[in-house]
């Protein structure tokens, strides 16, 4: 059984990604994404040290320094930064990244996925389009609403919002 850990908008609060990777790892996780807006390339650093299974970073309108980001990454095998969008399969299901809410909407009514994930707006949002479901699992930051992050089990589908204690 395959779980995805879904944050996003972490915006170099490291106190809030520093408990959930805790939490994360404490559900189990077998990978995680990462939905953009990190800011600040030792974010990459934070997650990679704390998490050990695979990472997917996709970029959003807030990361500074791609070069600085793609010069950390390259030191974890297990972190793969994919620009502004990602296609992936993960436990038998087809997974879209996207940071922005208006494309990840129509990227959900295609059809070709299970899983959508996006994040930007920091709202935390769950809603089955068809057979996808779409989902943004709210922010890290914690600025405009309780931190959280999003767990996928990919055997039942089941997406559950998880909060940042």
């Amino acid at each position: 059984m395959t779980s995805i850990a879904i944050l996003s908008d972490s915006h170099d609060n490291i106190w809030n990604l520093e408990k959930a990777l805790a939490a994360v790892n404490e559900a189990g996780a077998d990978v995680l994404l990462h939905l953009g807006d990190l800011v600040a390339p030792f974010i990459v650093a934070q997650i990679a040290e704390a998490f050990a299974g695979p990472i997917h970073i996709i970029e959003g309108n807030n990361d500074g320094d791609g070069r600085l980001q793609q010069a950390v990454a390259s030191k974890f095998p297990h972190v793969t930064l994919h620009g502004p969008y990602a296609e992936l399969e993960i436990g038998g299901r087809k997974v879209a990244l996207i940071h922005y809410p208006e494309p990840a909407r129509r990227i959900a009514q295609s059809g070709q996925f299970d899983l959508v994930c996006y994040g930007h707006n920091h709202l935390q949002n769950w809603e089955r389009i068809d057979d996808c479901q779409l989902v943004n699992p709210g922010e890290v930051m914690g600025r405009y609403g309780a931190p959280s992050w999003g767990l996928y089990n990919c055997e039942s589908g089941i997406y559950k919002l998880q909060s940042i204690a």
